[in-house]
């Protein structure tokens, strides 16, 4: 997951602004109980937080694949 699909997808399941806040406040353990933003400072893979994420934030399953993807060009 790049960078960008990171941040899609995190406004797309949490609205811009309280997606800036989960990503800022949320500590997640399975990341070495960083917030995600401080995962991804330290090199933490984007897809790891993004699922970590999701658990921590009680995301439906079926919500944490497929992600952050824009629809193709026509």
């Amino acid at each position: 997951m790049k960078l960008s699909e990171f941040w899609l997808a995190i406004s797309d399941e949490f609205g811009e602004a309280y997606g800036r806040v989960v990503t800022r406040d949320l500590v997640l353990g399975s990341v070495g109980g960083l917030t995600a933003e401080e995962a991804i400072k330290a090199g933490v893979n984007t897809r790891e937080i993004w699922l970590a994420l999701c658990k921590a934030a009680d995301v439906p399953a079926h919500r944490w694949y497929g992600v952050g993807q824009r629809e193709p060009q026509k």
